[in-house]
């Protein structure tokens, strides 16, 4: 594929990626990919991977499902021992390539999909239920006059 530089585009339905799948809250949808094989200026063999996904994750801030929409762009530097990542140029990442020079496209595209999950997945329109933030300060009743200073009491010890 490499030599031939070979490119691949297609969609992948989210359920049949299984480890994908046990971090998303839902599995419908499917992933636009385009893979392209090549070797850059410096003879490195590569492949390009982009992906574009809607990905159902489960916000942690409100426990509600949320579409996430997730786009990929990296260049994967093709090795076949740990010792060639060195050699690789910047902006690589590498991908270490079994002895018979196979790899799944597949897996790779599911690998990028789970290096690209949040840790903590928050849906930028959601907010914090009001049983968890409480009455805001204007809604407070027992203020009478008091102030949100923990020293105003030793202030008035003071005198």
């Amino acid at each position: 594929m490499v030599s031939a530089r070979r490119s691949f585009a297609g969609a992948l339905p989210v359920s049949a990626m299984p480890r994908l799948c046990e971090a998303l809250a839902g599995t419908e949808g499917a992933v636009e990919y385009v893979l392209d094989f090549g070797r850059d200026e410096f003879g490195t063999a590569y492949l390009d991977v982009r992906v574009k996904a809607p990905l159902t994750m489960l916000c942690q801030r409100s426990l509600e499902p949320f579409v996430l929409p997730v786009a990929i762009e990296s260049r994967l530097g093709l090795i076949r021992a740990e010792r060639e990542e060195a050699a690789l140029p910047p902006g690589s990442e590498p991908l270490l390539v079994g002895e018979d020079g196979k790899l799944n496209p597949a897996e790779v595209i599911e690998d990028e999909l789970l290096l690209a999950l949040p840790l903590v997945p928050v849906d930028p329109d959601s907010a914090l239920p009001d049983e968890v933030v409480g009455p805001g300060p204007e809604e407070s009743s027992d203020g009478e006059g008091r102030s949100d200073n923990p020293f105003a009491v030793l202030r008035e010890l003071k005198k």
